[in-house]
């Protein structure tokens, strides 16, 4: 292993030339998604290249974090302090990433990505072309074809000289036998030692020579790379509140990331811990779910007495607050035998002794998240030191990793939970991609997962998704008649979610798919799906829709949610909040300006209002928004309608206490 010992700007340096000499002048350089890319040193790379148009650039990878941008001078007030004080002023900021962006990557370089941020790069031409629609567990074969020469990454440097993988085992070590079983060159290794990253035992460790180049840059003043966590609404705690008595005691649980997640985990914690108003709760919501057929048949309302097992391919903050409550306590062991023992409730005296000593409640292919999340897994209460399990992607994501037999003892009773944008009535999904083919996202996982729910015995996918999207004249129902991309085939329906109610797809004709569906869908939208499918031949020309005894409105949802809202139960940062109280008050009227003003109509409405009304002074949000001076016309129009929405959201506030 070659080790350099010089200064920041060296070490980059010779970094960067013993990857442009071992991978050759036509670089093609695989890095880890999210947090396992090492920022410096794609940042040396894209510049060496840059300036050199003998050699070319094409980097593999996906999820290139950066901080938000604002768009529009309201969100820029709000949005530019608060990114200063979260991300950091020296947040380096990958060079690649910001060209793509404006479709600004010089000519010898290109990009490919499985997945992106979320509606990141919707505008970029260069991104748009260069993504790469491949499900998670295949990656690595796609890159091990692609005749990959370097590899960077981001490690944490344990005692001995050893290294973690930590937040990236995912792909890393598939990729590597991967291309060794093919009888290709491995490629050249380059880590960088990151100090803030929690060392991460077990099957994330690696040797010190593992690597072709260990560097060690100084630390900076930079921190990782943290998930701002949003308002939970009304809508995704109906969605989390229904999905959360979809779970056995004893069973398995994936989910991903955002405010839908953050409402499962809240009323998992509620099942758990208050259990009481939990079934109140469930009563409120939707009067004799608790003690429906699906309910009793595949989930449960009680306490986690037994608890539950995370394997999820992304660790995020709904698993450290689940763990805290006590719910995520059931441990797996990595031996088939011992595994069906523990199952069949006759474990040996060391099927015992090795649940204690090598036990996992959580193992994951990545982590992503808040500050916290870092924090825990860096620091971990005792009772949780090496419990947490990072590894590969090709065992989390499917059951052909290797070892089948183990991974289906594992995953009893496994519960997989992943977010769609848009379902249709015949119960396909779309979750990445729009109908005019620019790609949002990526698959990722979730095909993986909804695969493996119909091949495990016992185990269930649900898609969870707001019933619509858009505001005010632009309002659309996010279940339609047909949609023009499809990530989930309506062969592999199962479950559907929205804050309407749950739908059981499973094994269904068209015709129950459909009234299933119609269940689910807003009010003002209901009628045009039934003639949409009565146009098909898939209802009856004489079907009408039942009588709805919780009509599906926002506001029917509203007041069955208020009184639990009022007791702090169903909080609207259910998990740790990164902003401060002045910020907390101003986010919902961002929010409700936003979707006031979609429409041009709309915001000339918003105007008048704001011209005509005599708000409070606010004294404390104007002056974050940085609105205490005078300021050009658009800026005191700007101050009066922001004035207004304020105004209007204190008054709701009011009335839900």
């Amino acid at each position: 292993m070659d080790q350099y010992q010089q200064d920041p700007g060296d070490e980059l340096s010779s970094a960067v030339e013993l990857l442009v000499s071992r991978a050759g002048p036509d670089l093609r350089v695989a890095a880890p998604l999210a947090l396992g890319k090492p920022h410096r040193l794609l940042n040396a790379l894209f510049h060496r290249v840059k300036r050199d148009p003998s050699l070319k650039l094409k980097v593999f990878t996906a999820l290139s974090l950066s901080p938000p941008t604002a768009k529009g001078e309201l969100a820029a007030r709000f949005l530019n302090p608060f990114s200063e004080r979260f991300f950091g002023l020296d947040f380096e900021v990958l060079e690649y990433a910001k060209a793509l962006a404006q479709d600004a990557l010089p000519a010898n370089m290109r990009h490919e990505e499985f997945y992106m941020a979320s509606g990141s790069m919707l505008a970029s031409k260069q991104a748009q072309q260069g993504y790469a629609s491949v499900n998670y567990t295949h990656v690595a074969r796609g890159l091990a074809r692609q005749g990959i020469g370097g590899l960077v990454q981001k490690v944490a440097r344990g005692d001995g000289g050893r290294l973690s993988l930590s937040c990236n085992p995912d792909l890393t070590l598939d990729l590597i036998d991967e291309i060794a079983r093919l009888g290709k060159p491995r490629p050249c290794l380059v880590a960088e030692v990151d100090p803030e990253l929690p060392y991460i035992g077990g099957s994330a460790e690696v040797p010190a020579d593992y690597f072709d180049l260990v560097i060690d840059l100084p630390r900076d003043s930079a921190r990782l790379f943290a998930l701002p966590r949003g308002p939970v609404s009304d809508a995704d705690y109906a969605i989390g509140i229904y999905a959360s008595a979809l779970v056995r005691d004893g069973g398995t649980l994936q989910i991903g990331i955002g405010t839908l997640s953050d409402a499962l985990a809240q009323a998992l914690i509620l099942r758990h811990t208050d259990n009481a108003e939990y079934l109140k709760l469930l009563e409120t919501l939707e009067p004799g779910y608790a003690q429906s057929e699906l309910v009793r048949e595949i989930g449960g309302t009680g306490p986690f007495e037994l608890g539950l097992y995370g394997a999820s391919e992304m660790v995020n903050d709904a698993f450290r607050v689940l763990r805290a409550a006590g719910v995520l306590k059931r441990q797996v062991v990595e031996d088939a035998d011992a595994m069906e023992r523990l199952n069949a409730g006759t474990p040996t005296t060391q099927d015992r002794e090795l649940l204690e000593s090598a036990g996992h409640f959580l193992d994951g292919a990545f982590y992503l998240g808040s500050v916290d999340l870092y924090e825990w897994l860096r620091n971990p209460p005792p009772e949780d030191r090496g419990k947490v399990g990072m590894t590969r992607v090709s065992h989390i994501n499917q059951l052909y990793g290797g070892n089948e037999r183990l991974e289906r003892a594992q995953r009893r009773d496994a519960r997989f939970f992943n977010t769609c944008m848009v379902m249709t009535a015949l119960g396909s999904a779309a979750s990445d991609t729009l109908e005019d083919g620019r790609v949002v996202s990526g698959v990722g996982g979730q095909y993986n997962f909804v695969a493996m729910a119909h091949t495990l015995q016992d185990s269930r996918s649900a898609l969870m998704f707001r019933s619509t999207h858009g505001a005010g004249a632009a309002l659309t129902s996010s279940i339609r008649w047909q949609y023009g991309n499809c990530t989930i085939p309506r062969h592999l329906r199962d479950i559907a979610i929205t804050e309407y109610g749950v739908a059981d797809l499973r094994d269904q004709c068209d015709e129950q798919c459909i009234k299933s569906m119609l269940a689910l869908t807003a009010e003002e939208f209901q009628e045009e799906l039934v003639e949409q499918a009565k146009a098909a031949g898939k209802l009856d020309s004489g079907f009408v829709i039942p009588p709805d005894i919780t009509p599906n409105t926002p506001l029917a949802l509203h007041h069955r949610l208020r009184p639990m809202r009022a007791t702090g139960r169903l909080p609207d940062y259910p998990h740790g909040c990164d902003f401060t109280e002045v910020e907390r008050r101003l986010v919902p009227a961002l929010q409700w300006m936003k979707s006031a003003s979609a429409r041009p109509l709309g915001k000339l409405r918003l105007l008048a209002a704001a011209l005509l009304s005599r708000s409070p002074a606010f004294s404390q949000e104007l002056e974050r928004m940085g609105f205490m001076e005078r300021g050009s016309l658009s800026s005191r129009l700007a101050r009066r309608t922001l004035r207004l929405a304020l105004a209007r959201c204190a008054r709701s506030d009011l009335k839900d206490r």
